[in-house]
């Protein structure tokens, strides 16, 4: 697929990982909805770098959590380009959560986030893509999803959720609308991780390093550009960390 003029949202494209993903779409000519939820000043930075590729943007501000956010950012999107083509579902939340003392406000703050934000963006844009009869949708999900971290469980099961999410919609949009996810590994640490954390975190990955926001960005570049003929796909992107 030729990716020039294309329009995709990437949630979460403010920072990190999803700025890396907004940059990569962009670099190949896609035009990028750039949302953020609280960080303004960093979707400003963000959009600065694309509109240097050459490409359009937008800032789309908003909770994913709510509905009527992303029924807002629909309408945005449609005012400006009146089509969708690409939904990067990055955005998330990620803090340990010792099991004995999880809250029901822990608990809701991860499936609301995590999952229910997903599942609106797929519902509110994958019914934009299925009416114009084409689209694509990268969820990004976790390796954690399938091997449960016991101090993260309701972070690994929001996570197994965007699989199954995946999953069911990769059927249920079909055949006008892909549906892939992407399960990083370790990607760019935590400030708070010191060196000790990351040369164990290092030691259990075959390729012996960390990775990159670019190694997921790429990914997800490849599932939107590399094939039409894939779909409700799980890619782990972890340096060989799920076999060990």
């Amino acid at each position: 697929m030729k990716l020039s003029d294309r329009i995709a949202l990437v949630t979460g494209s403010a920072d990190r990982v999803g700025r890396a993903i907004a940059l990569t779409l962009a670099a190949k000519g896609v035009h990028i909805a750039i949302h953020y939820h609280t960080n303004k000043e960093k979707a400003l930075q963000t959009q600065r770098e694309i509109e240097n590729l050459g490409c359009e943007s937008i800032i789309l501000q908003g909770d994913i959590s709510q509905k009527p956010d992303w029924m807002k950012m629909r309408d945005q999107i449609n005012k400006k380009w009146d089509r969708i083509d690409f939904l990067v579902n990055n955005a998330a939340i990620f803090y340990p959560t010792p099991f004995f003392k999880i809250t029901d406000d822990q608990w809701n703050h991860f499936m609301d986030t995590n999952l229910r934000g997903p599942f609106y963006g797929c519902q509110i844009l994958g019914e934009m893509m299925y009416n114009q009869k084409q689209g694509k949708i990268v969820n990004i999900a976790d390796v954690s999803a399938q091997n449960v971290w016991p101090g993260y469980i309701p972070y690994c099961i929001s996570k197994a959720g965007i699989i199954a999410l995946t999953k069911g919609l990769s059927k249920a949009l079909a055949p006008y609308v892909t549906v892939n996810a992407v399960s990083p590994g370790t990607v760019l640490l935590a400030e708070n991780y010191d060196q000790e954390e990351e040369n164990y975190l290092i030691s259990r990955t075959p390729l012996k390093r960390i990775g990159e926001p670019e190694d997921i960005a790429n990914t997800v570049a490849f599932l939107i550009e590399g094939s039409d003929f894939i779909t409700g796909e799980v890619i782990n992107v972890d340096g060989g960390r799920s076999l060990t």
